[in-house]
């Protein structure tokens, strides 16, 4: 009986000393103080917490070893070995400022071997945190690009229709097409849109780089080099890879909600992202809920112009002028589109084994976009049948809506493994992108009163599987090897509208797509690579690639890369130059894509103008020539200077060539004798005006990249950082044009003033991004200037004499985080604080004279007063022209996000 009891005893201590719980108590600083925010977790496991507005923390743990982790953004990681034994445990950690924050980042883009430092990386790479992108306040992905890579350069189109569901973006001013984009290193797919407004990006596509949720990105990779040797075709300009979030540390919900400083546009958002770990396997995933209202900005219509016979409608002027009271803007409706998404990403992995792991990510987003046409004026369609005006209410014109709607998804598994050595990567990737499209509150004119008034005129779709096979292996301490595969389909899908909106002139704004012209067009590729680095000295490396591709469409290329960096001065100074070749496949849409659009044609108001591809009879009896690939060269040469570990420069000058540049050329039609060989062939063909693509130029483009970073300066008692990127374009132009005979002898080009601006004038000189970040008692104060430079267009009513030029303009961005308590973060942001607008000029191309148009005085005896007419729709569009601008023409931006951590 005494032993049982003594047993007792023994086993209910044993248990009590087993499930005994203890606190973990301490406090994370740094050298100004107490940090709030710090992640603090245990190794292994989900538990964690938060340290508060003091920088203090608690967590209740049973008896036993812990590995706690300590993290926040800025800082070195640290790891402390905690033992729980029934009493209370304090903890301090001091954590150091990280001197790696962009240089000793292990960076995934640049080399198919292993995976180097940014200060290693023999090209030049440039790496954004994902507190770098929100800190910007702006509501996109690419819009945060836009103010913190300078040689990024996006802005919304001012025509919303199909566009609006994605703006056109480019890197180095080599268009949309030339950028590849990636997701944890896979290739994302392409968007089904391809842009053929005359507004930079005409005639390209690109990935719908926007729809990735903010909160669900770790980091991303952008490499301002050539590299088609290592990842295939399109990565002329660059490469960015995006780095989803991995590892989970803590979940967040993020609340957002802005205006612009007229009180339209307003936004809102929410967003989730949380995750789990269990052993060495996680899951992170994010879910963001977005609506963004209609910003409108016309501009003041001229009566004078509306009544001309060339310049507007011919109607009597009192008529004009009597609606124009009413109505000053028309009626118009341009600026940023209503539109409203809903967005899904995650990213996992799970081990296999004590070697291999199986992995997978996902993101999915669904857009929905509502904008309209231009205004149809009482004296531009004088009537609409009847079928639009509520019965006994006095006609005063329509405008027709377009409504986009988008999905696009991409999804990657696959298999990581090492064995002795040898790294091995099998994955599989698919990805998709469908846009369909709704016009409503119009009519088809030629079927008068018994048309409709809602369309379906149909929409793209692009899809892609691709599989890759990535093989490397470090030899010896200096020699490493890679070798790899992949095997790519793409298919591009145009889907037909309904009857009703493409004959007898189709749906008045935006016909429908003819049998005829829709249809599903296929083709693969297949290619290898082999990629050998050699560390010559600790110093001294050395990288060369050589690729091969065979596309069932138009054969074969093989490229080629070499490049090598140099670090002397206890690694303080680097040197590094690189040299490549490159290609880019004409994209299916720009082989196979038809169709007829509606714009705008100065003088001429909404005319439906074609496309003919470039596998039709029309373009064989043009005399044009299938599409082949794109060839580039691209050199690059850099310097990098790193003192110590707070200041670091590196300046790149880069130089790309490329040859046969697929273009989507100036619209041909027939002479004024109309007795030419290209006469008769648009009379035999039916033909009015057409446009098509051909490999119509060779180009070159070069400029200097700089970026500066000075961090931990003492201003006050208080940190400040300071970051300086700039990008300048020392030229951009083409060498040659290469017509079809048939076009030349006629005296035409499929190569005007127009495009050549579109190309090559039309983004910014340069870019200057200054950046102060300044930390008061934990709160942070982000400043950030970013000097836009001039940009040229040629629009379509210009004289030969006569250019537009956007004027440099400094838009500052102010930003405050606020750490409410030790789990809720709130940011405010002033986007374009002092509301800086868009202003042009013209400009008189012999004498260089720039006159200022004034449009509060419209008037015909004014110098420009029609082609300022022609180029902005009779004053519709006087903020930035048809053609665009180089930055938003919306103003002041009002920002405000609530981040909670949990």
């Amino acid at each position: 009986m005494k032993k049982n009891y003594l047993f007792t005893v023994l086993l209910c201590l044993t248990v009590s000393f087993a499930f005994a719980q203890a606190s973990l108590k301490g406090k994370v600083k740094d050298t100004t103080g107490g940090l709030p925010g710090v992640s603090v977790s245990v190794a292994g496991t989900n538990t964690g917490t938060a340290t508060n507005a003091a920088g203090d923390y608690s967590l209740s743990l049973a008896n036993g070893t812990y590995q706690i982790n300590y993290s926040s953004v800025g800082y070195t990681p640290q790891t402390k070995t905690v033992v729980i034994s029934g009493s209370d445990v304090i903890a301090d950690i001091t954590l150091e400022v990280s001197a790696t924050t962009l240089e000793e980042v292990v960076v995934s883009v640049g080399s198919r071997t292993s995976k180097r430092t940014l200060t290693d990386s023999p090209i030049p790479v440039d790496i954004l945190s994902a507190q770098d992108l929100v800190s910007t306040g702006q509501t996109t992905f690419d819009k945060a690009l836009q103010y913190r890579v300078p040689s990024f350069n996006t802005v919304n189109t001012p025509v919303n229709d199909a566009s609006s569901l994605l703006d056109p973006y480019e890197i180095r001013n080599m268009g949309p097409s030339r950028t590849l984009i990636l997701i944890n290193g896979k290739r994302k797919n392409t968007s089904a849109l391809m842009y053929i407004q005359t507004s930079p990006g005409r005639g390209e596509s690109g990935a719908d780089i926007s729809a990735i949720p903010q909160q669900a990105i770790k980091r991303v990779e952008i490499l301002r080099d050539g590299a088609s040797a290592q990842y295939g075709s399109d990565a002329i300009a660059g490469v960015m890879n995006i780095i989803l979030k991995d590892k989970f540390d803590y979940g967040s919900v993020t609340l957002r909600t802005g205006v612009t400083g007229k009180g339209d546009g307003g936004h809102i958002g929410f967003a989730v992202n949380n995750g789990a770990n269990f052993g060495k396997g996680y899951i992170n995933y994010t879910i963001d809920f977005s609506r963004t209202a209609l910003a409108n900005r016309p501009g003041k219509v001229s009566a004078e112009a509306e009544a001309d016979d060339n310049l507007g409608f011919g109607a009597s002027l009192s008529t004009v002028k009597a609606f124009l009271a009413k109505y000053p803007d028309a009626g118009n409706i341009n600026g940023q589109p209503e539109n409203t998404a809903a967005k899904f990403a995650v990213n996992g992995g799970v081990p296999i084994g004590e070697k291999s792991e199986f992995y997978y990510n996902a993101a999915y987003v669904y857009k929905k976009v509502n904008s309209f046409a231009n205004y149809r004026t009482p004296y531009w369609r004088p009537t609409d049948d009847g079928l639009l005006t509520p019965a006994g209410q006095p006609y005063v014109g329509y405008v027709p809506t377009f409504q986009g709607d988008l999905n696009d998804y991409n999804a990657t598994i696959g298999v990581r493994s090492e064995n002795n050595g040898w790294k091995t990567d099998l994955s599989f990737t698919t990805g998709h992108n469908k846009q369909l499209y709704t016009v409503s509150n119009t009519r088809n004119r030629g079927l008068g009163k018994s048309s409709p008034i809602y369309f379906k005129p149909g929409g793209y779709q692009f899809h892609h599987n691709v599989g890759n096979i990535d093989i490397s292996k470090q030899l010896t301490e200096k020699l490493t090897f890679a070798v790899g595969s992949e095997f790519r389909a793409e298919t591009f899908t145009v889907f037909e509208g309904d009857t009703s909106s493409y004959v007898k002139g189709g749906a008045d704004s935006f016909p429908g797509t003819t049998p005829n012209n829709a249809g599903i067009f296929t083709r693969f590729n297949f290619g290898g690579y082999v990629d050998l680095g050699y560390d010559v000295t600790p110093n001294f490396l050395l990288n060369g690639t050589l690729r091969t591709e065979r596309y069932s469409d138009f054969g074969n290329a093989t490229v080629f890369k070499v490049s090598t960096r140099y670090k002397f001065n206890d690694d303080k100074v680097t040197f590094r130059a690189s040299f490549s070749t490159g290609f880019r496949a004409p994209l299916l849409h720009q082989i196979y894509q038809q169709l007829a659009q509606a714009s705008f044609v100065p003088g001429q108001g909404i005319q439906t103008k074609g496309i003919v591809n470039n596998v039709s009879p029309q373009a064989f009896a043009l005399g044009v020539p299938k599409l082949t690939p794109e060839k580039s060269t691209n050199f690059t040469l850099g310097l990098g200077f790193n003192p110590n570990k707070n200041l670091s420069i590196t300046l790149d000058y880069y130089n790309i060539q490329v040859k046969d540049r697929i273009i989507l050329g100036s619209e041909i039609s027939g002479t004024a004798g109309g007795k030419t060989a290209l006469d008769n062939i648009l009379k035999t063909n039916g033909i009015v005006a057409v446009s098509f693509f051909s490999n119509a130029l060779n180009t070159t483009t070069s400029g200097i990249d700089l970026v500066a970073s000075q961090r931990n300066l003492l201003f006050l008692g208080h940190k400040l950082n300071i970051n300086l990127a700039g990008n300048y374009t020392i030229e951009n132009k083409y060498t040659s044009v290469k017509n079809p005979k048939l076009i030349a002898d006629a005296g035409k080009s499929i190569f005007d003033p127009i495009q050549s601006a579109l190309l090559f004038s039309s983004r910014p000189k340069y870019k200057f991004i200054l950046g102060l970040d300044y930390t008061i008692k934990k709160i942070n104060i982000s400043l950030n200037n970013t000097l836009i430079g001039p940009t040229r267009f040629h629009q379509n009513g210009l004289d030969d004499n006569t250019d537009t030029e956007f004027v440099p303009a400094l838009v500052t961005d102010l930003a405050i985080n606020i750490p409410v308590t030790k789990m809720a973060t709130l940011s405010l942001n002033i986007n374009n604080l002092f509301n800086v607008m868009p202003k042009w000029d013209f400009v008189d191309l012999k004498t260089g004279t720039r006159t200022r148009f004034d449009a509060n005085n419209n008037v015909p005896t004014a110098k420009y007063w029609d082609q300022y007419n022609l180029i902005t729709f009779n004053g519709r569009y006087s903020n930035v022209t048809y053609d665009g601008s180089q930055f938003s023409q919306l103003g002041t931006l009002l920002n405000a996000t609530l981040n909670i951590r949990f």
